[in-house]
């Protein structure tokens, strides 16, 4: 394991230990000022090692979304969607309180943490007018 690593906590493990103290916060190039989606330890297409943790504010808007159908002795319908933050960054997650059918490109949408099998995650709930 290289010397910088060998003391540190991942990235992902950093991301997860946020959202278990409820806290969404996704990194930052302090070179740019440009924020990026998955966290790794270097900056996308730069190599640039300069980042920080950011809380974000967790709004956004559905990019694209798809509608997966499965029994409903397998959980029933379900959306996977790509939410595009209001920071930049776009994420894969799902929209929830809304029928997985009736999630609409440009939705406007809000993320909130939970735990799904154990794990906290981010999912999304829709913003109304």
């Amino acid at each position: 394991m290289p010397e910088i690593l060998k003391d540190t906590i991942g990235p992902q493990k950093q991301f997860h230990e946020f959202l278990a103290e409820g806290k969404f916060k996704i990194q930052r190039s302090n070179v740019t000022g440009e924020f990026f989606f998955h966290p790794r330890i270097a900056f996308p297409g730069t190599g640039d090692r300069d980042l920080e943790w950011v809380e974000v504010s967790g709004n956004g808007i559905v990019h694209s979304t798809s509608c997966n159908r499965r029994l409903p002795e397998k959980g029933g319908d379900f959306n996977l969607s790509i939410i595009e933050l209001d920071e930049g960054p776009k994420l894969m997650s799902k929209v929830v309180g809304i029928e997985p059918d009736k999630v609409e490109v440009g939705d406007k949408v809000k993320a909130r943490i939970v735990e799904l099998k154990g794990e906290p995650n981010i999912i999304f709930d829709l913003i109304k007018d």
